[in-house]
């Protein structure tokens, strides 16, 4: 599958921010089933976009811009073949043992409501590592409310599971947080989503990834109950979504910030410039 992606980032400001850093994560690799046909990310700023690799492998860019800063914007313009895999990912780039991804984070540990219900998920399915991931994935779907502005990036698992609410990032986490405790290696993922209801979205998205023993990596997204498939694209991994967060930075004043995000992923067709 051909998908062909622009994503607008656009903040605003009621008082002029004095400068800014950010470090972006807007830019993915290959791996067996994506190949990047182009890809560019630019700043609508004076500044210069340094382009490095954090420690996990992901791409980054990274820039500063000396203020006034009145608006600014981020955008990103990409083509990507994808293929279907049953979730399986294949060819990735790996700098971490397996028991590295078993490491909680404060945003990941689990509180005693989470690692009950990943122990009775678990005995449900007798045990069987494949089996209670699959369980997990359709119980945090199948339970858990999606709700913009009921949790924020600092919000954690545990909070999430007892509200059984967030947004797809923090399902993810909750995941994460119950597979750990069973002792599976899983990370979380940042990237995109290809929806069939509409073509204009407001973020991006966040799923996860578990290891499994004679399988390998498997992507599951507890947002929708799937394995991730063709349709997603993949940006980059970490223990949580501070790790891999695609845009991560830090301003000087800047009072009264507004942010607006456009994301358009289509199959196949130009998408024309806004």
């Amino acid at each position: 599958m051909r998908l062909r992606l622009r994503h607008e980032t656009n903040y605003d400001y009621a008082e002029p921010a004095r400068g800014a850093i950010q470090v972006l994560r807007l830019t993915p690799r290959n791996h067996a089933t994506q190949f990047v046909r182009r890809w560019r990310v630019e700043i609508d700023a004076d500044c210069r976009l340094e382009r490095d690799e954090d420690a996990y492998g992901n791409i980054t860019h990274i820039f500063s811009i000396d203020g006034p800063i009145e608006r600014m914007r981020i955008l990103v313009d990409g083509e990507i073949d994808t293929s279907a895999s049953a979730g399986v990912v294949r060819g990735s780039l790996e700098r971490f043992p397996l028991s590295y991804w078993t490491s909680e984070t404060p945003l990941t540990a689990p509180g005693e409501g989470l690692r009950e219900f990943a122990s009775d998920l678990s005995a449900q399915e007798g045990g069987d590592p494949f089996a209670f991931l699959h369980r997990l994935n359709s119980a945090i779907f199948e339970n858990f409310a999606f709700l913009p502005g009921a949790t924020d990036t600092a919000t954690r698992a545990e909070e999430v599971f007892q509200h059984r609410s967030g947004v797809c990032q923090d399902f993810a986490q909750v995941f994460l947080a119950a597979a750990r405790q069973m002792g599976i290696p899983a990370r979380y993922v940042s990237g995109y989503f290809l929806r069939t209801d509409t073509d204009q979205q407001q973020a991006g998205h966040a799923w996860a990834e578990a290891h499994i023993a004679g399988i390998g990596w498997v992507g599951f997204d507890p947002a929708h109950g799937l394995c991730a498939d063709e349709r997603y694209i993949r940006l980059a991994t970490g223990r949580d979504y501070l790790e891999a967060a695609p845009i991560r930075g830090s301003r000087l004043g800047g009072q009264g910030e507004s942010l607006s995000v456009l994301v358009s992923l289509h199959v196949g067709r130009e998408i024309k410039e806004q």
